[in-house]
């Protein structure tokens, strides 16, 4: 596998876990956006990337790995400003959808890739996050394309490292068979506990939630499904 972390371990290969990187035309608004702000906000990939630089007072410090639109990025950074959010994401409409949200609201707790999240992953240190989302990713539902889910046993590995203990990992889809891939595989790892006990507690949406257009689209085969597992 090709691709070394700060800590010179090499986790990933060239295999991409997304789909189209740009669809329809970017908007004015947003295209000025993208020249402006997106600078500034932008995580600094030259070299590791360490929270605690980027902002030294940071409560606690999230990432939402493909955040699409933006809008649970930036909804939560809303509520939690002493929170550091950081989300990668390499759709680039949904960037330039993402930096309206945060010039909107006048964030200054949000910092975002634009490029694929294990990159990010990799360039972060050990016990450096609290929270960890991924919600409603590319379900891949072709077997042959299985291998391309963000949800594999490597990437498993990486966020069990940048997770604290007692960390929370929050997955969501609205496909029954990726409910199942996931549970599989993260329940397969070590480091990782699922406390679900009653059929509510995956079916309801988490109190602290915020719920997207493309969730409300429900364009898969289930009601969605959020499954929020704790890291040992």
């Amino acid at each position: 596998m090709t691709g070394e972390n700060n800590l010179g371990q090499k986790p990933y290969g060239a295999l991409r876990s997304y789909g189209r990187i740009k669809s329809r035309p970017i908007k004015a608004r947003q295209a000025g956006l993208m020249d402006s702000l997106l600078p500034q906000i932008a995580v600094d990939m030259s070299g590791p990337v360490d929270p605690l630089a980027i902002r030294p007072d940071a409560a606690e410090v999230w990432l939402e790995i493909g955040f699409g639109g933006g809008e649970h990025m930036a909804a939560q950074g809303g509520r939690r400003p002493e929170v550091l959010i950081l989300g990668a994401e390499p759709f680039l409409n949904g960037v330039a959808s993402a930096v309206r949200h945060i010039e909107e609201q006048a964030l200054r707790n949000v910092r975002i890739l634009h490029g694929d999240a294990r990159e990010l992953m990799a360039a972060l240190p050990n016990r450096s996050l609290d929270r960890i989302f991924i919600l409603f990713p590319d379900p891949w539902p072709k077997t042959r394309h299985h291998k391309r889910r963000i949800v594999q046993a490597d990437t498993l590995r990486d966020m069990a490292r940048l997770l604290k203990p007692g960390g929370q990992l929050r997955f969501a889809t609205d496909w029954a068979a990726y409910v199942d891939w996931t549970l599989e595989r993260v329940l397969a790892d070590p480091d990782f506990a699922w406390n679900a006990e009653r059929a509510d507690d995956w079916r309801t949406p988490p109190a602290d939630h915020v719920t997207t257009r493309y969730e409300e689209k429900r364009l898969g085969d289930c009601a969605p499904v959020f499954l929020d597992f704790v890291r040992l």
